[in-house]
């Protein structure tokens, strides 16, 4: 069983923030293919599970997305190389994507919350450029709107991004999607 944990924050306020990136992603992909998330209260977040896959939106809000994921991991037996996690990254230009295989959080309080949870930062990302701008602290620079032209620039990210996703539900192997994504 794989898990795919878009990272973000619950409620309409954030919807469009550059924070919430992964759930754009994963919400993008269950409406292309047809399919609703659901709340689930044991896992603190939103799933859709797809036959050995599970998507799973995290209700804990960013700084705990870990106790979520964790629930997840548990309930479904999932091992750590089984979990993909998709989430922004300020040191990225806006729209670049990068997949790594492991790695440190990056000042990332999700990532961060993440390893503390589940004890490794061995786990698969794919990783969102938001960019950053020295005139915004970075905590309203996160939680700012997509602008006008970043909304433009969408739904090529996401429609890559939904095919990393096909890649890893059809379980293949992380090194060539990301030699073909990078």
């Amino acid at each position: 069983m794989n898990l795919v944990v878009g990272l973000g924050n619950p409620g309409r306020k954030y919807k469009t923030t550059k924070h919430n990136i992964g759930f754009m992603c994963l919400d993008f992909f269950a409406k292309e293919n047809g399919l609703k998330f659901k709340k689930e209260k044991k896992f603190n977040g939103e799933t859709l599970k797809i036959g050995d896959l599970v998507l799973l939106k995290p209700h804990t809000f960013m700084n705990n997305s870990g106790q979520s994921l964790r629930k997840a991991m548990d309930f479904y037996n999932i091992d750590v190389e089984d979990i993909l996690v998709i989430h922004d990254d300020l040191d990225l230009p806006f729209g670049k994507i990068r997949l790594r295989q492991k790695g440190s959080s990056g000042g990332h309080n999700g990532i961060k919350s993440i390893v503390s949870h589940i004890k490794t930062e061995d786990f698969k990302r794919v990783k969102i450029g938001i960019d950053k701008n020295p005139l915004y602290d970075t905590k309203d620079y996160v939680l700012s709107s997509l602008s006008k032209e970043e909304k433009g620039l969408m739904k090529p990210i996401l429609e890559k991004v939904s095919t990393i996703i096909s890649d890893f539900r059809d379980d293949k192997e992380f090194i060539n999607i990301m030699t073909n994504n990078n």
